[in-house]
Formats: structure tokens, C-alpha cells, sequence
């Protein structure tokens, strides 16, 4: 057969080998050529914007250089045409007639451009202008070298030969650039225009030109650079002199000088306005002396202070050469100060209209924000009054607080999750800086911001109230703590509507409480559709067509005014909660109806489904200091909510004047508002024009924010915090330089991508359509510095059982559906759908006509299926290596190919050795990844910054590494792979140091964080890794994160040594421990991905830190388990290893039915179900075979009426520290993280205590275990056996933790890096409170979703409140879930559908009746507490579908008869129609907003709590609760 033959291109690198060779004597740069076949000499220096190349490299300034862009993808938009002209004939989209750089140097091209207005790529516009250009170069080493060395000559030679040119290096500046730039003949441009301007051309832009005849009617007279302005020959007549930019030395320039001189002597004077090169000749021309800069200032976000007012400003600069300040003679002023190098950046005469900046107002590229100094100048030759220009005397007048309020966000829900916890404990640290004191509410107990251990580097609130977020209770607060000020933008929506409502109510003025940073009536503007549309209106700007509506029929009239499709939003309402789209009358009414639930007014808006989404994060002080810190770019068009859109920073297809148009709109919305702090404002931008309208400002906080502070390393919400203190943002230290101003805009020389994760399949009968209502349930984001290398990053992170971006490969597209319609309609899984299609050859047009995604992103995805078919095709990977090996594999690794996506298309099984296979080839070929940092300045700036990722786009590390190697494991029972053995230099800790603590703690310890959030791994394991990483930090060793989630604290670049904000992926963990030489790995605090690596970790040598990988194999293999508790002769549930479905319908009958079917190493119950017959069994099984992979499946007898217990503790080789005995309310069945959980236990028989203690000691010992671990159990009467034994931190461990005043995960960590450890002294009958945590749930936001409990977890979030009562703690963290409680005399809905569970909710529902409420039942209900217990109950009929809602039946009552609480109680039986009308039931109880309970146990509990009255409580804070177990 003959071979099949595979063509690689894919894999080459495109292009030329070129060399870009540097007068230090360096080794040449080696890369690949995109431009002219042709070599370049000049001076080699670095620009930092991110947008803007056609304007750069058409800038008369750059003349003679070889230009770096510091951003590392360039080309993505192309290049306009240049045979668009303006009115006055000059190129529209260009800076000169000509391209002016002498070479280009980028890190990445891409070779596939997309923009409306391109014309052709900027390879080809390169070849046209015969410039050479040369990428594959790593740009940041290139820029620090240049910092560090100064400006360097560079010959840039495409296809070098051997032998080296005798005159290498030329250098520019001894030539006369100026002159070569300079028109050589006079031109006039708006002849018609009056007021008459000479301006001297020394490589003068083109935009000033149209600057000054567009927007200021100007007649410019533009003359050579030597144009004798004293003798005149053209006999010009002006009012006033401008000074252009150009290149070179400005000594250079004599006969310019001479002219200014002249200028500057006549009486009376003539305004004179210089720019760049004209600040420097004017400063000449002054007497003063000028010098040449290290590596000169060229970018876009240089911060400039001016020096009248104090006010900085954003300005785009490109120059080499600059003042000296001290030689300015006495009656000229420095007028403008560069805030980060504090070098001269303007000067002005004291008396006479001579004034000049070092930046370039006019931009292009480049923000506006000085452009009023054109209006300046203009005014002074107009002789117009010029008004005086103060300082706003805000600074002197800063108001002192001594106590805040700040209100949190409560439990995790879609739409509002981890993000608020990293904004609160940002906002905290702020606080505690300037000695305020903190009181937060938050009742949360999962977050770091509730913790109360303090230490000088982390800070805590003085005061925590584990309470419910409602008005009342803040009010409470603030009447017993009497704070001067309450911060409501750091808590979400939550928050942000309590500071309304009491704002509106005047409760906050009564109290003389202040609000912090932005004031409620700007917020209400934003909230406000018609209020914020008429602010808009005001400013010029608008938003998309909208309405509001407060009944259904004004939402008619409305829709029909702007015409179907319509989207309906809540007003006031989170992540779009009760929004959607409607295409007719029909629609709009079934949304309406459901939006009024949650919302007073609802919103009709235009359909714009198809444009560019856009984002950018505003940061303002009260001194009207404005920055744009990041913007954003969604993957998906408009019409998938931003939360569940893939986002790119910075943005990728806009051009530099799309660009800075929505920045300078954004900073002028912002500042009308009123915002004082950070917010952000959302656009729709039509992909086929500059047309755009903005779609919302959220003027808190956001999740976006969030992302935003990770994406460039600014912290917002720190940031925001001193701002609502009256500070400003000049005076505010950059947290990662140390040195500069936080006035600054970020420089990303990098790419950030965020991908949500979605958790959909958990739920029956919810679709997986994405809309405008959020319904992803955390996010991952990616570094590096290409578009596929972060995709395919992402696509790890957020699926760790996906090697990359895959199609059909990847599981999650559909055979049955068309893949049309997969591609048509967005979804959770479209991305692959899209991916598969290219993969299968569509072209990127075809699927772009079918997504409206942008071409430009579709053609990355296209080179990952284009190299990934090469793969393939191949399937061997000698055969896909025999040629250009070194070039194929750095091609796949800057592609972001795993060296498991490598084994995988090579056919090399099993992948795990196969990926060690490929990972000994690459680094054989030398192709490893490097560390860069997050610096926030593109590395213009020295930055002693901890933040790091990795990529294989670079050659250079940016850190070093203190040591050789790793710490090599061989103790552990799994023998480290030998390959692996011979690769890194062993170390024996005895022979290389006697203090083996000590050198553990210099060497550090990594922790493996939380990953992305999902149901089932919150918050908690960030609360668990943060404190694993504070206590290392505390005893003295360096701590190492790695952890890949932007709402975490844990990715706080100050909370460890080294934050590395990367995959946890095998291959990564062990570059990340082979290059920092660490000590060892701690998998056991960030949850079950960290866990499921403790086997590959150890098997490639890494030294686990604390139980062993043998002994979490042991408890994690549901088999080796079960086994070990028979050794033991500790009791389980009988159980069977599945071999078959037949085998497992045999064991299911002879224990049983019902039998629990579960997966081994999966969390929060991943495909866990109860089967209550054979056919439920057999389709379970198939699901669980699904998600356990190759792993066992075990059926358990499960059984019915039992109680479950959590036992949470720390051991230290094999023998128990401490532990916490919580009880679930809800009998076993309901998923652990979904149960109501009290702690400590009140229901607990002594005998069973006992039984749980000796059980858990025989398992500790047992498995050996070092670390923290978590044992369910499960009770009935007095007999108890085990469930599942997790040897990790549990998602209880930050609730027993902060119960107890005992930080258990701190004591593990000690435990695992083994210190000496002494246990905490606990005696729970000491214990004078109870602490009930309570799941949140986000039904609402699930649309279809059945709202009732199973063994498989559902609940996003939790809450605990504590409580003299265990009934009260109940009540009040069931409020703290947003639970709304009947008001007196209610009609309250009870449906239940067995028999006992009836009789046992009986008296309940008599305490129901006495307190007044109106009793409605469902027939069999209502007739049973009618005939048992005599009771007045309401029949109402079940409903049949959704439809059924006439009058007298369940649905009427929920919707329209003002039933205020449901109670609807399914478990116990499994008849068909039960289910069904049962669903219908609680569905209508959330979509109508009702309070629902659906567990028999907590409604008996609430019926008590109501009857006792303690929904009224007395506000304690959590210490006050400690000082009882104290006394």
C-alpha cells in the first residue's frame, strides 16, 4: 500500500529567514520575514500601542528606525486604502504619503486580515513600500534590552548570507531626518478660513492638519523646516506660529531655531504652539538645552501632569530627544510633567502666549485627551479671552473616615459569583491602608473577605455580620456601629439595590452615612433605561432603540415601535436575569410576564444580534482624572450575554481610530454621569462602519472587572477604593511597579482570553441556548501571546478532559443535529461546532455567513485545523518530526498544542506515556516555554512583579530561577517514570542541606488552586488555597500559586511569591516545578482537579506534599475503597463493581430498589443518580460510563429515611488533629453541597458520635493520611456507615473553620510541610451558638430547570448564619439565599405527595393556619389535612401542562392569586403525573419569583421559625458570637 502523503505547510513556519543583527554584539535575532526581500539599517527602538500601526508607520517621526511593537499581534485588521483621500487630498487613514519606518519587528503577523475598511494585508503594503518586516521574535526580551541598554542600531537583513557588511550599522540621527522629511515647497489648506497659522513642517502629521482646518477653521500655511520666517518670500500673512513633530536631533534644525527666535522677539507677540519635535525647538529657540533619552518615550499611554491644575493626562508620544527642565531660562516654565520618568513633557513662557507640549494632542494614534491645547492656541491667535486654569482645591478639602460599612454580595449565583469576593477583599485591604475601620456584611462563609485572621500583609474586616443582605438588616448595622461611610459597589447588584433602597428611603441621610465613590442618583442614571437615555441625549450619544415598560401592554406598544425581533430586559436585574429575545406579539407577552416577576419596569430594546460587542473598564477620581484601563472584545457577536461569551483583551479586529472613538465616548459618558471610582460601559459597534451605540454602563464593580484587573495586572477595586476616599489618581502608586502613577492605561504586550463554564447537563429540561440572560457558572481565562495559543489554553482550563480546541474529537458536537443548525444557533457547545466544521473543510466564510463571529478569530481556529488535519493525516510522530523538527514543534507549542494533543493525533497510547513521549522529543529539540511577567507597562518599565505566565512565544525569561531542579520523589509508592528520572537533576534534601525545612522553604511549595468555578468547586477552595498560601508565607516558606481563574483572591498577584496564572494540566505543573525547583506540591486545598493530578504528579516524580498519591488513589477508587472499609470492618451501604448493565440489574434486585450508581474521581456528583427501577438503572449506567472515562462505576443500595453527616478533619500521619461533626438537615439523598448542613450537630446520639469518631480514626490511620480530609456519613438511629472519604479539603472546610474560630486548612498546611503541629483546643460544649449553612440556588436564572434536589449537586453558591437557635440561624440563612417570606395572611400553596411525609409536616401546617395564612392545597393534599387533621385548606387543581392555569387550579393561584409561599414536596414517590405537575408547580413558583421549598425537613423547620417570630433577629457580629465560647 503506498504511503500516504501529508503536506506539512501547516506546521512550517511562512516566510524568509531573516536576522535582525544589534550594535551590542548580541547573537542575531533569528526570525521570519513578512515584508520586503530586502535589508534595513536604522535605530532600533520600541512602541507600546496596541492599535495603530498604519498610523505608526506612516509617522514622518519615526523616519531612519526600526520600529518594535511591543503588542504581539499585528495585521489582524490590514491596511486602508491609500487611495482614499480627504478633502484637502491627503491619504484618510495615513499619517504621510509614504511609510517613513526603515523596518518593522513583531512577534506575531497574522497573515489573515479582517476589517471592513482593509484593502490589502500589511505584508503586502510592506513588499509595495519596500520594507522589510520580521516576526517570530520574542519582542519583550527585545524591548527590556533596549530599557536597559538605551536605543540600539540594528540592521534587519532577510535571508543573510555568511559573510557580515563591513558598515553593519548606520545611524540615523547623524543624518538630516528633518530635512528629509519636510515638504519642500509652501501649500495652504483651508484657503477659505480666516484666522491664518504658519506651521513649520519638520515631519509634521497629517491629522494636524486636519485638525486645525476641520475642527478649528484655521487657514494653515505649511512651510519646509528652513523656511526663513524674518525674510518672508512667500509673504505669508499669520496670526500665529505652530511647530510640527518630525524625526532626529533637534540641534539639527538651526535655521528652524532662528525663525522661532524671530517669532519670539516680536512685539506684540504672536501665539506660538509647538508639539514633539516643536517643545524641543522652541526650548532651543529659548535658550534652554535639550538631550537625547534613553529609549525615548513612543506609545500611547504616557501619563502627563499639568502642572497648573494637577489633572494628568493620557498622551500619545513619539520621540527620542527631550528637554532639560533646569536650563529653562527664568521667564519659561516647565507646563507638563511625564508622571512615570518625571521627564519635561511641555513648556510655557509666563507672560506671553508661547506655549509648547512633547506629546501629540491630536493623536492618531492615540487617545484626545489633551486636544483642548489646540483650542488653547486657536483662542490665543484669535485673541479670544483665554479662561484662567485652576486647581480644583479638591485635594485640600479630603474628608477623614474612621468607620465604613461594606455590603457584600451574598452566595454565589449565576451572574454574580467569586468575582465580588476578590472586589471586597481588594476593597478591604484599601481600608485597612489608610487605618479605617471595616464592617462587612456579608453571609458568605465560603470567601476570603469573611475570614478574621489578620496579618500585616493580609488585613481583615474588624467586624463580620454573617447575615442577610437586606435594607433592614444594614439599617441595623448602622445604627449599632455608626459607621461615617457605606461602600455599595463592591457587592454586586445586591449590594448596589440595598444602597438604593435606603438612599431613596433617606434611611442612609437620616443615619448621616455617606456613600462611597459613586453617589445613588448617578447610579440610578445608569439603572434608569429612560433616565440613562436622556443623559445620553445630552452628550450626543445614544443607546440602542429602548423602551420601557411597566405592563404588558405598554411592552406591546413598545416592541411593535421598534419592530420584532425585540429583546426584553429587567430593569434593575442581574446578568440579564428575566431577559430573552421575542419575534412576536406571543413571545413578548410569555417573557413580559415572567420579567415583571423580578422587576417593577421591564426594557424593550432593539435587536442589534450580529454586531461587534465591545467593552471598556473606566476608572474616574472626584478630581476628574479619566483612564480607560482595559477593553474587551466578545468572540460572539451581540445577542449572547457578555457572561457567557468568550472575551479577548485587549480587543483584536478594531482599528486605532475605532479604538480611541469608543474610549473617548466612554470617558465622555462617564464624566457626564458622575462616576466616581470604576466602571463599565458596553457597546455594539456594526461590524461594516464606525456605527456603534452603547448598550449599558454598570457603575459598580462587575464580573468584567474582575477579569479586567487579572488581564493587566491594575487592581480596580483597590484602585476604586481610594478614590471613594477622595484620593486621586496621580497621587495612587501603580501596586506592580512600585515606582509609577496609577494614571496610567495598561500596555498588554501579551493576549488575555476568557471562556465561561457552564454547567447545563446537571439540569434536566434546560436548554442550552445562550441568550441574553447569563447562565455560565464560572470562567477561566488564558495568557499568552498568540490567538490559538489562549483558545487552546482556555479550552483546557476549562474542560481539563479536553487536550485543546477539538471538533468532532472533542465529544461535544452533535452526529444527529445539522451542523448548520449547530452553528446557527449559540450554545454552550457551539465553539466546537465551529471547530469541527473547519476541521471537515469549511471554509471560514461559510461558517462566519452562519455564526457572524469575525473572520479574523475563525481564521486562527482554522491554522489550530489546519495543523491539527497535518496531525492527523501523518499519525506518527517520527514521521510528522522527520523534517524542520525543531520549527514544527515550536509552530504546535506557539499554536498552543498540548504534548497531549500531540501523543492523541499521533496515535500513542495510553496518553499519558504518550505525551511524556512527546514531551522527552521537545525538550530534546530544545522547545521549551518561557516566563514572562505582568507588568502593566509592556516592559517599558523595570517592574519587580511576581505575576507570571508562560509561553512558548519568546525565548528569554523574564524571572530567574534560584535552583537546578526539582525536589525528586522516589518515597512515594509509585515509581517515578525513569525518562523522567534522567532528565532532572535529582536532589537529596539530607546531602544538599541538614535543615531540610529549611531548604524547603527557600526552595518553596507550589499549590495547585481551584480552577474554574462550577457547581460543586466555589469559592470554598479559593477560601482553602489562600489560606494554604498565607500560612506558608507565615512560616517562612516562598509560595508558589498556580491557578487559572479571574474571580479568585488566590490570583491576587500580592497574596503569594509567584502567581502563576496558568493551566493545571500535567505538562504544565511540571514545567512550572522543574523551572522554580520546588520543594513539593500541595493538590490536596483547590478541590478535585488539583486531587485527580496527585497520580500523574507523582508517577513523573513530583514530591506530593502531605498523603501520599497511593493512599488519594486509594480513597478516590470507588472500588479499592469499598474494600478497604470491609478489611477495616467499618460499615457502607452493600455495593458492587459494575462489569456489566446485567450484573448491575442482578446485585439492583437482590439488594433492592432504589440503588445509587456513582463514577470514581468526579466532584460535586457528577452523573450520580438514584435509580428507582431497572430502565432508570440501565440509562444511568450509560451516563456514568460517560463521565468516569476508564474508570469504576459502583451501585450502592441506597437507602431511604437516612441521615447524613459530614465529618471535616486534619491528620498528621495517619493520626486525627482536629475535626467537625456537621449534621445535614435533609435526609440522605440530597447532594451534600445542597444540603442545609448544622454545625455544631444538635440531633446527634451520642453512640453515634462515637461510632463516627472510631470509624474515621480506623480510616485515617488506614490510608495514612497527612492533610486535610473529608468522611460522609450516614445514620439511622444509631447505626452508621461510610459513604465516600475525600482526602482533600471539602467544600465545608471554610464553614466549620470560621464556626469553630479554627482555621483547619492552616493547621494542614503545617501538617503537610511537616512542621511541628499542635491541634486546635476545640470543646464543643463550649459552644453557645449554632451555624446553619444554606445552599443558593439559580433557578431562576435555569429556565426550565427542575427546582428540587437529588444526589447530584445544583446549588451555585451557599450562605451561614449563626444564631443563639439553631431554628433562628435557619430562618436567617435562608433569608440570606434571597428567600422571601410570606407576609401575614398570605395564601400559602402546599403540595405533598406521600402519605408519611404529610403526617409529618401535619403540625407545621396547623402553626401555618393558627399564624393567620390561607392554606391552598393540590387534591390529595387539601383532602388529607382535611380528613386527618380537620384543617381549612383551599383545593386547587394540578396542573397538567403549563397552560393549565384556569381558574381554582395551582398555576392561577402562583401567578395571579398572590400565593406567596409554595410548598411542594415530591421525594418519596415516582408516579408519573406526580413529577409532572409537581415541576409545573415549583417552576411557576421561581419563574414568578415565590418562595419554593421542596424538602420536608426544612419546611417543617421554617414553620417553627416563622411560629417562633425569628424572622426579627439582633444583629451580632461573628466575633461577638466567639467571645461567648471565650466566656
Amino acid at each position: 500500500m503506498a504511503a500516504v502523503s501529508v503536506d506539512f505547510d501547516a506546521l512550517e513556519s511562512k516566510g524568509d529567514i531573516a536576522h535582525l543583527y544589534l550594535a551590542d554584539g548580541s547573537a542575531p535575532i533569528t526570525g521570519r520575514s513578512f515584508g520586503a526581500n530586502t535589508s534595513a539599517k536604522g535605530e532600533v527602538v520600541f512602541n507600546t500601542g496596541m492599535v495603530g500601526y498604519p498610523e505608526a508607520l506612516t509617522d514622518p517621526s519615526y523616519r531612519g528606525q526600526i520600529l518594535v511593537l511591543t503588542f504581539p499581534l499585528i495585521g489582524n485588521y490590514g491596511v486602508p486604502d491609500e487611495g482614499i483621500k480627504d478633502a484637502y487630498g491627503l491619504p484618510e487613514y495615513f499619517e504621510s504619503n509614504q511609510i517613513h519606518i526603515a523596518g518593522l519587528v513583531v512577534s506575531s503577523y497574522s497573515w489573515e486580515h479582517s476589517h471592513w475598511a482593509a484593502h490589502k494585508s500589511l505584508a503586502k503594503w510592506l513588499k509595495d513600500n519596500n520594507i522589510p518586516g520580521i516576526y517570530g521574535v520574542d519582542t519583550r526580551a527585545l524591548t527590556m534590552k533596549i530599557r536597559s541598554i538605551g536605543a540600539l542600531l540594528g540592521n534587519l537583513v532577510v535571508n543573510p548570507s555568511a559573510s557580515i557588511e563591513s558598515d553593519m550599522f548606520s545611524d540615523p540621527n547623524k543624518r538630516h531626518l528633518a530635512k528629509e522629511v519636510s515638504t519642500k515647497e509652501v501649500k495652504v489648506y483651508g484657503e477659505q478660513n480666516t484666522t491664518s497659522v504658519i506651521a513649520y513642517d519638520c515631519g509634521m502629521k497629517f491629522n494636524i492638519i486636519r485638525y486645525f482646518v476641520d475642527t478649528h477653521k484655521v487657514k494653515l500655511t505649511v512651510v519646509p523646516f528652513d523656511y526663513d520666517l524674518e525674510a518672508n518670500p512667500s509673504n505669508i500673512q499669520w496670526d500665529g506660529l505652530f511647530l510640527s513633530n518630525g524625526p532626529g536631533d533637534p540641534s539639527m534644525c538651526p535655521e528652524t531655531i532662528k525663525s522661532i527666535q524671530y517669532a519670539l522677539k516680536l512685539e506684540p507677540p504672536r501665539p506660538i504652539f509647538g508639539i514633539c519635535l516643536g517643545n524641543q525647538l522652541l526650548a532651543l529657540a529659548a535658550g534652554a538645552k535639550t538631550y537625547k533619552l534613553k529609549y525615548g518615550n513612543r506609545g500611547m499611554n504616557q501619563p502627563c501632569i499639568d502642572l497648573r491644575t494637577g489633572r494628568c493626562y493620557i498622551t500619545p508620544q513619539n520621540h527620542g530627544f527631550a528637554v532639560d527642565t533646569k536650563s529653562l531660562p527664568s521667564e519659561w516654565k516647565q507646563l507638563f510633567m511625564n508622571a512615570n520618568d518625571l521627564t519635561n513633557e511641555g513648556i510655557v513662557h509666563i507672560n506671553k502666549p508661547f506655549f509648547s507640549v512633547q506629546f501629540h494632542p491630536e493623536a492618531s494614534g492615540g487617545p484626545l485627551d489633551t486636544a483642548f491645547l489646540f483650542d488653547k492656541f486657536v483662542g490665543h491667535v484669535r485673541k479670544e479671552t483665554q479662561p484662567l486654569v485652576l486647581q480644583d482645591g479638591l485635594s485640600y478639602m479630603k474628608k477623614t473616615y474612621k468607620k465604613v460599612l461594606l455590603v457584600g454580595s451574598g452566595g454565589l449565583s449565576i451572574g454574580q459569583a467569586g468575582e465580588f469576593d476578590y472586589s471586597g477583599s481588594q476593597c478591604i485591604k484599601a481600608l485597612k491602608e489608610e487605618g479605617i475601620e471595616v464592617i462587612l456584611i456579608n453571609p458568605n462563609i465560603a470567601t476570603v473577605q469573611t475570614s478574621s485572621e489578620k496579618s500585616d500583609t493580609t488585613p481583615a474586616a474588624d467586624k463580620v455580620y454573617f447575615l442577610p443582605i437586606r435594607p433592614h438588616v444594614v439599617m441595623d448595622i448602622i445604627r449599632k456601629e455608626k459607621p461615617d461611610g457605606i461602600i455599595v459597589s463592591m457587592g454586586g447588584q445586591t449590594a448596589l439595590n440595598v444602597g438604593v433602597e435606603l438612599w431613596n428611603s433617606g434611611e442612609l441621610q437620616k443615619a448621616g452615612v455617606e456613600v462611597l465613590g459613586t453617589q445613588i442618583p448617578a447610579i440610578e442614571a445608569t439603572e434608569d433605561r429612560e433616565i440613562f437615555s436622556q443623559k445620553l441625549a445630552e452628550i450626543g450619544e445614544s443607546i440602542a432603540l429602548s423602551y420601557s415598560a411597566t405592563n404588558i401592554d405598554e411592552a406591546l406598544e413598545a416592541a411593535n415601535k421598534i419592530g420584532y425581533p425585540i429583546l426584553v430586559r429587567a430593569a434593575f436585574a442581574l446578568g440579564g436575569l428575566g431577559s430573552g429575545f421575542a419575534a412576536d406579539d406571543e413571545e413578548l407577552k410569555d417573557l413580559a410576564a415572567k420579567a415583571f416577576a423580578t422587576s417593577n419596569q421591564i426594557l424593550i430594546d432593539q435587536d442589534l444580534r450580529g454586531w461587534k460587542e465591545l467593552e471598556y473598564e473606566v476608572v474616574r477620581d472626584s478630581s476628574d482624572n479619566c483612564i480607560t484601563v482595559c477593553n474587551m472584545e466578545n468572540f460572539d457577536p451581540l445577542g449572547v450575554h457578555t457572561g457567557d461569551s468568550i472575551v479577548v483583551a485587549p480587543s483584536q479586529t478594531l482599528t486605532n481610530r475605532e479604538y480611541f472613538m469608543l474610549r473617548k465616548t466612554a470617558l465622555k459618558v462617564v464624566r457626564h454621569l458622575g462616576i466616581v471610582g470604576e466602571c463599565n460601559i458596553q457597546y455594539a459597534l456594526n461590524p461594516k462602519s464606525e456605527q456603534y451605540c452603547i448598550i449599558e454602563v454598570n457603575a459598580r464593580l462587575s464580573r468584567s472587572s474582575a477579569l479586567a484587573s487579572k488581564a493587566t495586572g491594575y487592581p480596580l477595586a483597590y484602585v476604586a477604593t481610594k478614590l471613594s476616599l477622595g484620593k486621586d489618581l496621580v497621587t495612587i502608586r501603580n501596586s506592580v511597579t512600585k515606582t509609577t502613577t496609577a494614571c496610567f492605561e495598561p500596555s498588554l504586550d501579551y493576549c488575555v482570553l476568557k471562556m465561561p463554564r457552564w454547567d447545563l447537563k446537571k439540569f434536566n429540561r434546560v436548554s442550552n441556548k445562550l441568550g441574553s440572560s447569563m447562565l455560565s457558572v464560572g470562567e477561566v481565562m488564558a495568557i499568552g501571546r498568540t490567538f490559538e495559543e489562549v483558545m487552546q489554553k482556555a479550552c483546557r482550563m476549562v474542560n481539563p478532559a479536553l487536550d485543546g480546541i477539538e471538533g468532532a474529537g472533542s465529544g461535544l458536537t452533535s452526529d444527529e443535529i445539522p451542523l448548520e443548525e449547530q452553528l446557527s444557533t449559540p450554545t454552550d457547545t457551539r465553539l466546537f461546532a465551529v471547530q469541527r466544521a473547519l476541521e471537515e473543510g469549511w471554509g471560514v466564510d461559510k461558517v462566519h455567513d452562519l455564526t457572524k463571529i469575525d473572520k479574523w478569530f475563525l481564521s486562527k481556529l482554522q491554522n489550530i485545523a489546519s495543523m491539527r488535519n497535518a496531525l492527523v493525516k501523518s499519525g506518527n510522530l517520527e514521521k510528522s518530526f522527520a523534517d524542520n523538527a525543531v520549527d514544527r514543534m515550536r509552530t504546535l507549542k506557539i499554536a498552543g498544542f498540548s504534548d497531549r494533543q500531540i501523543a492523541n493525533y499521533s496515535n500513542l497510547l495510553p496518553l499519558q506515556q504518550g505525551a511524556a513521549q512527546v514531551r522527552d522529543l521537545r525538550k530534546s529539540l530544545g522547545v521549551t516555554p518561557c516566563v514572562k511577567q505582568i507588568d502593566t507597562l509592556a516592559a517599558e518599565f523595570p517592574a519587580n512583579t511576581n505575576y507570571l505566565y508562560m509561553t512558548y512565544s519568546g525565548n528569554q525569561d523574564d524571572v530567574s530561577s534560584s535552583f537546578d531542579g526539582p525536589v525528586m520523589d522516589s518515597a512515594d509508592s509509585f515509581t517515578p517514570r525513569k525518562e523522567f528520572q534522567n532528565r532532572v537533576r535529582s536532589v537529596s534534601m539530607a546531602e544538599k542541606r541538614h535543615d531540610a525545612v529549611q531548604e524547603s522553604k527557600d526552595r518553596g511549595v507550589i499549590v495547585l488552586g481551584c480552577g474554574a468555578y462550577c457547581i460543586g468547586s466555589s469559592v470554598e477552595f479559593d477560601w482553602c488555597a489562600v489560606s494554604a498560601v498565607r500560612q506558608l508565607r507565615k512560616d517562612g516558606f516562598k509560595s508558589i500559586i498556580i491557578n487559572y481563574n479571574p474571580e479568585t483572591v488566590s490570583t491576587d498577584y500580592d497574596e503569594s511569591d509567584r502567581l502563576y496564572f496558568e493551566e493545571m494540566s500535567l505538562e504544565r505543573v511540571l514545567d512550572i516545578y522543574e523551572r522554580e525547583g520546588a520543594a513539593g506540591v500541595v493538590v490536596s486545598v483547590g478541590g478535585q482537579i488539583p486531587n485527580n493530578l496527585a497520580g500523574p504528579l507523582a508517577e513523573s516524580g513530583a514530591h506530593i506534599l502531605g498523603t501520599s498519591a497511593r493512599d488519594i488513589e486509594r480513597a478516590e477508587d470507588r472500588r479499592q475503597f469499598s474494600d478497604m472499609l470491609d478489611d477495616l470492618g467499618v460499615k457502607q451501604p452493600q455495593w458492587s463493581v459494575l462489569s456489566s448493565k446485567d450484573e448491575a440489574v442482578e446485585f439492583s434486585n437482590k439488594v433492592g430498589f432504589p440503588v445509587l450508581v456513582r463514577p470514581s474521581f468526579v466532584l460535586s456528583g457528577a452523573a450520580m443518580r438514584v435509580a428507582s427501577d431497572e430502565t432508570e438503572l440501565r440509562n444511568f449506567l450509560d451516563l456514568a460510563a460517560d463521565v468516569a472515562d476508564d474508570k469504576p462505576i459502583v451501585v450502592t443500595k441506597f437507602i431511604l429515611g437516612a441521615k447524613e453527616i459530614e465529618f471535616d478533619g486534619v491528620a498528621n500521619g495517619g493520626k486525627i488533629l482536629n475535626y467537625a461533626i456537621g449534621e445535614h438537615l435533609e435526609n440522605a439523598g440530597v447532594h451534600s453541597g445542597d444540603a442545609t448542613v448544622i454545625l455544631p450537630a444538635q440531633k446527634l446520639y451520642v453512640g453515634t458520635i462515637r461510632q463516627i469518631k472510631k470509624s474515621a480514626a480506623a480510616i485515617a490511620k488506614a490510608l495514612n493520611i497527612t492533610g486535610p480530609f473529608n468522611i460522609q456519613f450516614m445514620g439511622i438511629e444509631n447505626d452508621v456507615m461510610v459513604i465516600e472519604c475525600n482526602l482533600r479539603a471539602s467544600r465545608t472546610f471554610p464553614f466549620v473553620s470560621k464556626t469553630l474560630n479554627a482555621n483547619f486548612i492552616s493547621l494542614a498546611t503545617r501538617a503537610m510541610c511537616g512542621l511541628n503541629v499542635t491541634p486546635y483546643n476545640i470543646s464543643l460544649l463550649d459552644i453557645d451558638y449554632v451555624c446553619v449553612k444554606a445552599p443558593m440556588f439559580s433557578f431562576t436564572r435555569l429556565r426550565g430547570a427542575d427546582p428540587t434536589l437529588g444526589v447530584e449537586m445544583a446549588s451555585t453558591g451557599e450562605v451561614a448564619c449563626f444564631g443563639d437557635d439553631a431554628h433562628g440561624a435557619f430562618l436567617q440563612s435562608l433569608l440570606a439565599t434571597g428567600f422571601k417570606l410570606p407576609k401575614d395572611g398570605a395564601p400559602v400553596l402546599i403540595s405533598i405527595a406521600s402519605d408519611p411525609f404529610r403526617h409529618e409536616f401535619a403540625q407545621s401546617a396547623q402553626t401555618l393556619s393558627k399564624m393567620g395564612y390561607k392554606l391552598l392545597g393540590t387534591p390529595g393534599t387539601a383532602s388529607f389535612y382535611e380528613d386527618h387533621y380537620g384543617l381549612d385548606i383551599t383545593e386547587v387543581t394540578k396542573p397538567v401542562d403549563k397552560d393549565d392555569s384556569g381558574p381554582g387550579s395551582a398555576l392561577e393561584a402562583i401567578k395571579e392569586g398572590g400565593v406567596e409561599l409554595v410548598i411542594n414536596i415530591s421525594e418519596g414517590t415516582t408516579r408519573r403525573d406526580e413529577i409532572t405537575a409537581g415541576y409545573l408547580v415549583r417552576r411557576a413558583a421561581v419563574d414568578f419569583g415565590i418562595g419554593l421549598i421542596t424538602n420536608v425537613k426544612c419546611a417543617v423547620w421554617l414553620a417553627i421559625a416563622m411560629g417562633k417570630g425569628m424572622e426579627t433577629f439582633k444583629a451580632k457580629s461573628i466575633s461577638e458570637f466567639y467571645s461567648l465560647h471565650k466566656n
